[in-house]
């Protein structure tokens, strides 16, 4: 059993910055990739920045040049720097993994969700 854990979520002013952490725990695993999803309120989840196993970076066009992911391996953690936030920026943040644990194939694993709110 993994567990994903996520700290770091809270008020921010539009302009200021944040900082989203998550750690993986459990059973061993390895890392496929990592991501940050969101979800605001009335929409639907999004992804919005991906790091692979090989360091290949991605980002959803809106918070590209503002937001980072970043990842320390050796910690099983994912980082998520949030810069230039807008009000828009306001959802719930999840971390997710793709890991291999006892199979070949890669599985999902979810954080519990962390507020971000971007007071304008």
């Amino acid at each position: 059993q993994v567990q994903l854990v996520e700290s770091g979520g809270g008020l921010v002013q539009a302009g200021g910055s944040l900082r989203l952490s998550c750690v993986a725990s459990g059973s061993s695993f390895s890392i496929d990739s990592m991501a940050w999803y969101r979800q605001g309120p009335g929409r639907q989840r999004e992804l919005i920045a991906v790091v692979t196993s090989g360091g290949r970076l991605s980002y959803l066009d809106s918070v590209r040049g503002r937001f980072t992911i970043s990842n320390d391996n050796a910690r099983n953690t994912v980082y998520l720097q949030m810069s230039s936030v807008k009000p828009e920026d306001t959802a719930v943040y999840y971390c997710s993994m793709s890991l291999y644990t006892s199979s070949s194939i890669p599985y999902r694993y979810w954080g519990q969700g962390t507020q971000v709110t971007v007071s304008s």
